[in-house]
């Protein structure tokens, strides 16, 4: 009675004072981590932006560049040229991986060689691909590219594309994941004995949400537009930056008491 009398009082409801309550050290302790793993992310983002976004789009290119591979090539040679080779199919199996699947074709040849190519999708080719079935199958660099039978053809999982907005979107991820992580931490060492509102309820919640929400989202209308990769970023800073400015971060106003101790009805 005691504690709620003194909640009363002090014109705000028990228990909505957590934040205040811990204690300084903790609170540094909790800043001091919060700064440590800003590293994972920061690491993320530096190597989504200075080696795969670099690889994937150096990789993109050179196999739109590759040519058909001349007669009596080396095996050096067949690396970066396209080669073609017949196989027979040995069945063709849908795998369930929760909302996804996967479409893979399990091919032959004429010795002992087995092997798998999935592809993208049902169409146009794998939902035609019966047991028996002879395929061409172009090789690049050691995989299947693409397979096709009378003449239709369908690209397999490890094409090279140049779709290199998702690479972009998962480093603008990361760095924003780092840089959140970065403010919060340091706001703890500097202010631990109150560093609201930089705690999770609210705005850090909404803002991560919005993080997830915002690169996904800029990530995949900008890989099915063909926008360039380097839009991501900027847009993603763009929306994440509306969302939490609009409409403004208001708390609801806190329930008091009547002077006399008796809740009102």
């Amino acid at each position: 009675m005691a504690a709620r009398a003194m909640a009363h009082s002090a014109g705000r409801q028990p228990g909505k004072d957590g934040a205040s309550r811990k204690s300084p050290g903790r609170t540094r302790f909790t800043g001091v981590l919060l700064i440590l793993l800003t590293a994972i992310p920061a690491v993320l983002c530096y190597l989504a932006f200075t080696a795969r976004l670099p690889f994937d789009r150096e990789n993109y290119r050179e196999y739109r560049a590759a040519g058909p591979c001349p007669a009596h090539a080396t095996a050096q040679v067949r690396e970066d040229c396209l080669s073609t080779w017949q196989y027979t199919v040995v069945k063709t199996v849908i795998k369930n991986h929760g909302k996804t699947r996967s479409y893979e074709a399990i091919l032959k040849n004429e010795g002992s060689w087995r092997g798998v190519a999935e592809l993208e999708g049902e169409r146009p080719l794998f939902e035609r691909l019966k047991p028996g079935d002879e395929v061409t199958a172009t090789v690049w660099r050691g995989d299947i590219v693409v397979l096709s039978r009378d003449g239709v053809e369908q690209n397999t999982a490890d094409v090279p594309r140049g779709e290199l907005q998702g690479d972009a979107a998962m480093g603008t991820l990361a760095a924003l994941v780092a840089a959140q992580m970065l403010v919060f931490g340091a706001v703890r060492l500097a202010r631990p004995r109150s560093f609201e509102p930089f705690t999770w309820d609210p705005y850090g919640g909404r803002f991560l949400v919005t993080i997830f929400g915002a690169c996904f989202g800029v990530g995949l209308l900008a890989t099915w537009l063909g926008i360039p990769w380097w839009f991501v970023p900027p847009a993603v800073l763009v929306l994440c930056a509306a969302v939490m400015l609009y409409p403004p971060m208001r708390r609801r106003p806190a329930a008091r008491w009547p002077e006399d101790g008796h809740k009102a009805v």
